[in-house]
């Protein structure tokens, strides 16, 4: 199949959908699909000529907008209307898979021009739906577009389905390079008999790494030897940035600030932890981050939201605190790094999570539902 996959958000920067998006096309290539990216690109060129040995099309430089305590990356460039739809009409794609649809302003675009099979896949989740049921009707033309529809856990679901409903969702589940994080080495630099509590995330207010800096500091007066390493893109709040300086007062190298790291040194962060904590506050639709955690044998301690609750079962591969409670956190954190027996059953049964979530078998999943896809529009010209 000849397939298109498009995503709103700015490929230069790292998130969720974008992982979700590179990953699933790399794994579709190696089962001989051809397969484009199509997604804004505010990088330099050298870096999108890179990314066009991937057959990746860069469409429009983005712009930063506010959505749900992150920032969302889009493109909102109307002169891309023609290029969007000259590509359309030269390609003749069979299947364009946008993740995120109904975002502006590109897949409203791509879904304006394409004569595919369209399959759109919904990765968000909130509590607050504001921007559901305020554009309810204006992209509700967009969706009636769609072919097949995809949410990434019961939570999108719920989210997306409420604001559109009489459409069928299929659920398919994100995916994980399983081996390139259960094989990862730990870095003998951070291997020094200390304890590392490991955090991998943008530092937006919904990840939560304030709470997690407020039971750090709580747990540096009760066990010696911690250390907390953030991993991850942007610059820390002022109230984060107090916090670590907190830190450093009780202990100069406490807390270990990387930035952005390589996709190569991502598991090996991972491998180093004793244990990894996400504190998200919410609006989680799903928990990448503690999948790939799992898979490299960190046991995890989460918050508990509705997007987490999908992949931890509770004391079972893995603990899970109340959102916005340092003290909750800081409880979970350390009963599991005093407890070696909790600690290697949490990871035992975090493994055998995470080994289901293998792109091998998400792709497959996805594969059957374009051919599904294709077999009923070919049949009655819509998808159920």
């Amino acid at each position: 199949m000849k397939i298109a996959m498009v995503s709103p958000y700015d490929l230069a920067w790292p998130g969720g959908v974008n992982s979700h998006v590179t990953q699933l096309s790399s794994e579709l290539r190696n089962r001989g699909h051809e397969v484009s990216v199509i997604a804004p690109h505010s990088a330099p060129k050298s870096q999108a000529r890179q990314l066009c040995d991937q057959r990746f099309i860069p469409m429009g430089r983005s712009v930063p907008l506010s959505a749900g305590g992150s920032k969302a990356r889009v493109t909102l460039d109307w002169w891309l209307y023609p290029r969007v739809r000259g590509l359309m009409q030269r390609e003749r794609f069979d299947v364009v898979h946008l993740h995120e649809p109904l975002a502006p302003l590109l897949p409203l675009m791509v879904l304006q021009h394409s004569q595919a099979v369209n399959v759109g896949t919904f990765h968000a989740y909130s509590h607050r739906a504001h921007l559901y049921r305020v554009a309810r009707r204006a992209v509700g033309r967009w969706q009636r577009r769609l072919h097949g529809r995809i949410a990434v856990s019961p939570a999108a679901l719920d989210f997306v389905s409420p604001h559109f409903p009489g459409y069928p969702y299929r659920v398919i589940p994100n995916g994980i390079d399983f081996l390139r994080f259960a094989n990862a080495a730990p870095f003998p630099d951070l291997s020094d008999g200390r304890t590392n509590i490991l955090f991998v995330g943008r530092k937006d207010e919904r990840k939560g790494l304030r709470y997690l800096l407020e039971a750090f500091l709580s747990m540096q007066s009760k066990l010696d030897n911690l250390r907390l390493i953030v991993v991850g893109p942007g610059e820390p709040d002022r109230d984060c940035s107090s916090l670590m300086e907190a830190a450093a007062a009780h202990r100069g190298d406490s807390v270990f600030v990387t930035g952005a790291v390589s996709d190569a040194d991502l598991p090996r962060y991972y491998a180093s932890a004793d244990v990894f904590c996400s504190p998200a506050t919410g609006g989680e639709s799903f928990g990448i981050v503690l999948l790939e955690a799992m898979a490299a044998g960190a046991p995890v301690v989460a918050s508990d939201i509705d997007g987490y609750r999908n992949v931890v079962s509770h004391n079972v591969n893995g603990l899970l605190a109340p959102a916005r409670n340092a003290d909750a956190i800081a409880k979970a954190v350390m009963r599991v790094s005093t407890n070696p027996a909790l600690s290697a059953r949490l990871v035992n049964a975090g493994r055998r999570t995470a080994e289901g979530y293998r792109w091998e078998r998400v792709a497959s999943e996805v594969e059957e539902y374009y051919q599904q896809c294709i077999e009923e529009v070919n049949v009655c010209g819509v998808a159920r």
